[in-house]
């Protein structure tokens, strides 16, 4: 053995011990040789065998221990290396002998010790069932890997006060007035510092001395960048922990948070209680504070959710202002009135087993429809078109200064590095690419021979499956219609079955939806897969998209039924169209408008209460688990070794928290612009949908931080430049509910045949015999054989009623349509067209008048990138001139002689001035 002491290294002990003597040697670098590695990164100083401290390099002595409380400890080094270091990122392994496992402790020494030769610290800490790694960066490879990924960070150069208008300035005063923005004696507003990507060669430009120059964020980002790169074998694919942690050879890997949650002013304490709590549901977030703590993409997303709140306000005070005026003009509708006091017998509902009903009967109905069906709801139609554009530009302004703010203004798709999967999947292919942004090589396929067939076939997947998912909502409209022919819904009055059937086919279709997500999300990701996407941009973008086209036909396809299919061809008594024998459903007299909005509600505000739920208590229920689970491993192993005392620290209480992984944020996005399409898409049927929006996200935003502090692990920070493809998926969104609304209003309410009615047939003008106009008579006599009631409380019934435009059963020819139907016809065509038009150009003058970028911010980006031009040039001039000054020192000869050249190897320096302007 090498008897040469190198520096002191500490090594995690349990508590109850204390170390006289704490040198280390320092042996070979062969990470296999167990015999020159016990005082190094891969074993541990002592040996807990039976409770006995052993020799190792000298001998601890056992008598010295430290009877220590958890309050002592707790004051002790929480996060940190036993020399003083913090740790940055923690792997976790179970110290097993399985069989089959013999090798993973190979794949660990030689893994760990590419993690050394990459420059990053290790120590273990072997005290526990489980051992754990820790893991701290250096500054040198930080440098390194700053400049490597193009990180932008901040310059010695200091950004101007920036100038603020009156405007601003008042609406600043009234926030602060109301106790609405962040509490600065808590979140501190730190002074905005201009960027500059790094590069060592510059480094006169960066205050790298600073102890805070590189973030917390910024050296997780780093290291998880050198973990998913490193290798562990010979093999061209052994690399990366992610493998290794599908293979079980390390059981987790993770950055720590920066204290439990009961150490104060840690920022996760702060968080918690200032950020995720309810209680502060009213004031803004401290945006920039969660970006520091959890990243970029992180904090984006709730930055994104906090607009799209406080943009739902207008929305839902119009929405709730719109539903009052349909309660408080109910008592002067004329068709409601006429509803509930007209004495009119309808058709029956089903064939044999259904009686005839008289139409008073769904008075009730009608008056909750009035609500939602009245004069303001084109109004309402119109405004949320004009929100839902104006909500997206905003958005667009607004996370433009944001992502400046945070230095992502010239971030590049192609400047993001490869996935590790997609290097491992091409580490045998041959073709490389040049990359125009990074100017390296990297690994390529063809597009027509690879990526175009896996795409091809991963979307026939998924249109396989949305066949699917339209094949279950057609077997629930089966059901529906089997149910008007039930005895058990004909034991009771009809007037509990208009809202029966609609109810509970809602909850069966709220069922099927969330089964048919939980089994299409497995497939997603295993399609996505397949595309050899190359960044993680690209997969996260098409993993969207794919979940996003079943979702949206999941969610939405039985609403797009009601919408516009049902009642449309249900036929007449004497002749109806059926479907497997069935008659189709039919929509109550008043229109369709209820049962949509009955079916958009409980879809709508259920799956948000069941997500609500299930976000809360399974992580919590998986949290407890993990304790249990690893409370019950360290007491066996204490009465295993006879240990006293478990040390407890930082990466312990982690451990036992849940995994951080990118389908968290997916989902948390998925759930809010599937929201976002209720909001938008099928708004006139649900005017009180951004009310309930508003209030769900309230507490969704501060639950889902709660969710993500208490029960995750810290997440690895990742850049994005925006939200990615959620943008373009709520901008169709906006576009489509244009088209929706128009239909909905022309198809799917009484506005425009009331229209019609009041203009073309009524002679005073008003709805006054609008109802009785709308449904044609049918002679009881023209029943298809086997379809008139069998047994009827109505006596000397010879006609019934039914929603229709139709000729009577004296005309001739019988039963067709009357020129009033096509009167309808052209006025609801003529509606959509005239509606969409309208709105498009209201959409479009919108979208011109408010630019992408702000005036002001797109001067800021060009002013900061001239002053810190000015400055870089300003020191090489400086530069150029003491190499001038120390060659004529040198004298003449060496001077012109140096002179020539460095006039001939620097050219592109002459070509620009510079060096020239420096010698005079």
């Amino acid at each position: 053995m090498d008897d040469e002491y190198t520096d002191d290294y500490y090594d995690t002990i349990s508590v109850n011990s204390s170390v006289p003597n704490r040198k280390s040697v320092s042996y070979g670098r062969n990470p296999f040789n167990r015999s020159q590695s016990q005082n190094t990164v891969y074993y541990s100083l002592m040996n807990l065998d039976g409770g006995e401290m052993m020799e190792m390099n000298g001998r601890w002595d056992d008598k010295n221990k430290e009877a220590t409380t958890y309050e002592k400890w707790r004051n002790l080094k929480w996060n940190s290396f036993s020399t003083g270091e913090s740790v940055d990122y923690v792997l976790a392994y179970e110290d097993i002998s399985k069989p089959g496992h013999a090798h993973f402790e190979d794949k660990r020494k030689m893994f760990e010790f590419n993690l050394q030769q990459a420059g990053l610290l290790l120590e273990r800490d072997e005290t526990q069932t489980i051992h754990f790694v820790k893991i701290h960066a250096p500054k040198s490879v930080l440098c390194q890997y700053a400049e490597l990924l193009k990180l932008r960070l901040p310059i010695k150069l200091n950004d101007q006060e920036r100038v603020t208008n009156i405007l601003v300035k008042t609406l600043n005063k009234i926030l602060d007035y109301c106790s609405l923005k962040v509490d600065k004696s808590i979140f501190p507003s730190e002074r905005y510092k201009l960027t500059f990507e790094y590069s060592r060669d510059k480094d006169y430009l960066f205050d790298s001395n600073s102890p805070d120059f590189f973030k917390t964020s910024t050296r997780i980002m780093i290291i998880d960048y050198i973990l998913e790169r490193e290798k562990y074998g010979d093999d061209l694919n052994s690399n990366g922990i992610k493998k290794l942690l599908s293979e079980g050879v390390y059981k987790a890997a993770y950055p720590l948070h920066d204290g439990d949650l009961n150490r104060e002013n840690s920022k996760r304490k702060l968080l918690l209680d200032h950020w995720a709590s309810v209680s502060q549901w009213i004031k803004y977030q401290p945006i920039d504070e969660i970006k520091e703590y959890f990243g970029v993409k992180f904090a984006l997303y709730f930055t994104w959710l906090g607009f799209y709140t406080h943009m739902l306000i207008p929305a839902a005070i119009v929405g709730l202002l719109c539903f009052l005026f349909g309660i408080f003009s109910l008592h002067k509708d004329v068709v409601v009135d006429d509803m509930c006091n007209m004495d009119i017998v309808m058709c029956p509902r089903c064939d044999k087993y259904c009686d005839y009903w008289k139409l008073s009967e769904s008075c009730t109905y009608a008056k909750i429809q009035h609500f939602i069906d009245n004069p303001a709801t084109i109004f309402f139609a119109v405004f949320m078109s004009f929100w839902a554009t104006l909500y997206m530009e905003l958005w667009k302004r607004y996370s433009a200064g944001i992502t400046h703010r945070w230095g992502l203004t010239g971030f590049d798709l192609l400047a993001e590095p490869p996935r590790p999967e997609y290097l491992m999947r091409l580490a045998n292919v041959k073709k490389r690419k040049l990359n125009v942004v990074t100017l390296v090589e990297e690994p390529a396929v063809s597009y027509w021979k690879v990526k175009l067939p896996s795409m091809i076939f991963s979307f026939s997947i998924v249109l396989l499956w949305i066949l699917l998912t339209l094949a279950v909502v057609f077997g629930i409209i089966i059901y529906r219609m089997s149910l008007m022919t039930s005895e058990v819904i004909y034991s009771y009055s009809i007037k509990y079955t208009i809202y029966t059937v609609p109810v509970i086919a809602a909850v069966l279709n709220l069922i099927c939806i969330q089964l048919l997500s939980f089994l299409y999300d497995k497939l997603a990701h295993k399609l996505t897969e397949m595309e050899i996407h190359r960044t993680q941009t690209e997969y996260d973008d098409s993993h969207t998209l794919k979940s996003y086209l079943f979702q949206f036909v999941n969610y939405y396809s039985s609403i797009f039924y009601i919408a516009f299919l049902k009642g449309k061809f249900v036929g007449y008594p004497a002749k109806y169209n059926r479907i497997f024998g069935y008659r189709q459903e039919e929509c109550n007299p008043g229109g369709c408008l209820m049962e949509l909005s009955i079916q958009l509600g409980i879809i709508m505000i259920g799956n948000q209460a069941l997500n609500s739920f299930l976000e809360m208590t399974i992580p919590l229920a998986i949290k407890m688990y993990k304790t249990f689970k690893v409370s019950t491993g360290i007491e066996r192993a204490e009465k295993e070794k006879q240990q006293v005392i478990i040390c407890c620290n930082q990466w312990t209480e982690d451990y036992k928290l849940n995994e951080f992984n990118e389908s968290c944020l997916f989902q948390e996005y998925l759930e809010m612009v599937l929201q976002y399409g209720f909001v938008t898409i099928f708004v006139t049927a649900f005017p009180l949908a951004p009310l309930f929006a508003l209030v769900n996200n309230v507490f969704e935003m501060r639950l889902d931080a709660k969710k993500f502090i208490k029960y995750y692990r810290r997440p690895v920070p990742t850049r994005v430049k925006n939200i990615g493809v959620w943008y373009q998926i709520m901008t169709t969104i906006g576009r489509l509910s244009v088209i929706s609304n128009a239909f909905i209003l022309a198809f799917s309410s009484n506005f425009i045949p009331k229209l019609v009615y009041i203009l073309k047939v009524s002679e005073n003008h008003t709805e006054d015999g609008f109802l009785n106009h709308s449904l044609a008579v049918f002679d009881v006599r023209d029943f298809e054989n086997g379809t008139a009631p069998e047994k009827s409380v109505f006596s000397n019934i010879t006609t019934c009623r039914y929603p229709e435009y139709r000729s009577g059963p004296y005309d001739d020819p019988k039963y067709k349509r009357p020129l009033v139907y096509w009167q309808v016809m052209v006025a609801r065509l003529a509606f959509i067209v005239a509606y969409q038009n309208l709105v498009s150009f209201v959409i479009m003058a919108v979208e011109w008048a408010i630019p992408d970028v702000p005036r002001r911010l797109n001067d800021q980006i060009k002013k900061e990138a001239y002053r810190t031009n000015e400055m870089i040039l300003q020191y090489e001039a400086q530069q150029a001139k003491e190499k001038v000054r120390r060659r004529y020192r040198d004298g003449p000869s060496n001077s012109q002689e140096s002179l020539g050249n460095e006039s001939r190897k620097n050219t592109s320096t002459r070509s620009s001035g510079v060096f020239y302007d420096a010698v005079a």
